[in-house]
């Protein structure tokens, strides 16, 4: 659970209601049915990913938490297993696309706005050697986090739930990661904001986009020049299942970000860096 609403970690210790072995053996019994995971595991081999059977368990388990508990709170509008596979778990795992798999596999990474995990907990279910923490300020989903961390039997993975503009004057977690992860979080400017001042110089930030990518870049070229980033490239996600236009924008902190930014919650949203 969320500790006064404000943190709670995993440390793995925790007893979980499906035992993740080598051999695939599960102590709860399949009672939804099989979930055919052939979308997923053709998707991720198109970004040069390898699912183990473990990890196609969790992404079935992940999608039964999902659809449960958006029943009782606004977590996503997409929630059939066909559409989940494409548009949730196959468009986080596509950061690979932007970073590589060896970057992945030992890093440091921060969700900002996870709302119902994305992108950070597909990648930390496939590259169990990273670190994450996934910020989401809304109580309820928070718990929904903490929940799902601990149904899936996830290690080193923290939840924080505070405003990300307060949270990146923590010295502990301020350009304390190598990977700064938001996604339909805000328009890039904000975005910006948001994001840098967690990341380490020689970092990344890679932002999921729409359609908009070319024009909200544009838009950011202030608040990059600020916050002490670079614009390193911009990708298109090209992947089977995925019709509409869906783009990695990536940034590479050179600089420390000053101290007055973030500035105060809402005065991102509020007063867009221009």
């Amino acid at each position: 659970m969320v500790v006064k609403g404000i943190q709670a970690s995993v440390d793995g210790r925790i007893m979980a209601s499906a035992d993740y072995s080598k051999s695939g053996s599960r102590i709860q019994a399949e009672e939804a049915g099989d979930l055919d995971t052939g979308i997923l595991s053709r998707g991720a081999e198109e970004l040069g990913l390898s699912l183990t059977t473990s990890m196609l368990e969790r992404f079935q388990d992940f999608h039964r938490e999902l659809a449960d508990w958006n029943t009782r709170m606004n977590l996503t509008s997409i929630t059939a297993w066909g559409d989940v596979q494409t548009k949730h778990f196959l468009d986080s795992l596509s950061v690979v696309q932007a970073t590589g798999k060896g970057f992945l596999e030992t890093a440091k990474l921060i969700d900002i706005g996870s709302g119902g995990g994305f992108p950070g907990v597909p990648l930390k279910i496939v590259f169990p050697g990273s670190s994450a923490t996934l910020v989401e300020s809304t109580r309820k989903k928070a718990a929904f986090l903490s929940h799902l961390v601990e149904a899936l039997a996830l290690e080193d993975v923290h939840i924080l739930s505070d405003r990300a503009e307060t949270l990146a004057q923590r010295s502990d977690l301020r350009e304390a990661f190598d990977l700064v992860l938001c996604r339909a979080v805000a328009r890039l400017p904000i975005v910006v904001e948001l994001t840098l001042p967690y990341c380490r110089i020689g970092g990344l930030v890679v932002v999921h986009k729409g359609s908009d990518a070319e024009e909200e870049l544009a838009a950011s070229r202030t608040a990059l020049k600020k916050l002490g980033g670079i614009f390193k490239e911009i990708r298109r996600v090209d992947l089977s299942g995925l019709s509409d236009d869906r783009y990695l924008i990536v940034f590479e902190k050179v600089s420390d970000s000053p101290a007055e930014y973030p500035r105060r919650p809402g005065m991102p949203a509020k007063r867009p860096l221009s």
